[in-house]
């Protein structure tokens, strides 16, 4: 009985590594202009190189095209357009993560990728609210690491959202 005990002690506490401040999780970290931004590492299948993908006519400028993954075609959608960061510039540093969401395999440009972050539901606070000056329902909310602010993103979220026009367009 008593191993019984610790066993289910043991289950319950997977995860959480050695804190008691809640289950952790991991998160991307990655870059879009001068901000640090973090995505569930569940929801990524791979990080590749930026390579140019095909254009596609009449799609939105943040859909850069598509490229043939294995024999899946994915679309590829530059979120430094989406979110409009200004001049945006094709490095080196550049890479396109490759992510699985509702079902879907879709492509995310961006600046670069820096880390995989653990955090615990204590570090990630809750976005401020802003009035509907601006739409923040994409954010989890902000969590500090050492001295930097990194902005916790829904990215299924984003990606299977109207505005993006990517699950609708794909089931016609």
């Amino acid at each position: 009985m008593i191993q019984s005990e610790k066993n289910d002690a043991a289950i319950s506490n997977w995860g959480r590594g050695n804190t008691t401040d809640g289950p952790r999780q991991e998160f991307l970290a990655f870059t879009l202009g001068k901000e640090e931004y973090g995505i569930d590492i569940l929801k990524v299948q791979e990080i590749r190189g930026y390579e140019q993908p095909t254009l596609i006519a009449n799609a939105p400028p943040f859909i850069k095209g598509v490229i043939n993954l294995r024999g899946i075609i994915v679309p590829i959608v530059d979120l430094r357009i989406k979110f409009q960061l200004g001049t945006i510039e094709y490095t080196p540093f550049t890479v396109v993560i490759i992510l699985n969401v509702a079902g879907r395999v879709i492509g995310v440009v961006v600046d670069s990728v820096s880390d995989v972050i653990s955090l615990n539901s204590n570090q990630i606070r809750q976005a401020p609210d802003f009035s509907g000056s601006f739409d923040t329902k994409y954010i989890l909310g902000l969590a500090t690491i050492d001295s930097r602010m990194m902005i916790v993103t829904d990215i299924e979220r984003l990606m299977t959202s109207a505005d993006m026009e990517l699950i609708d367009s794909a089931s016609e």
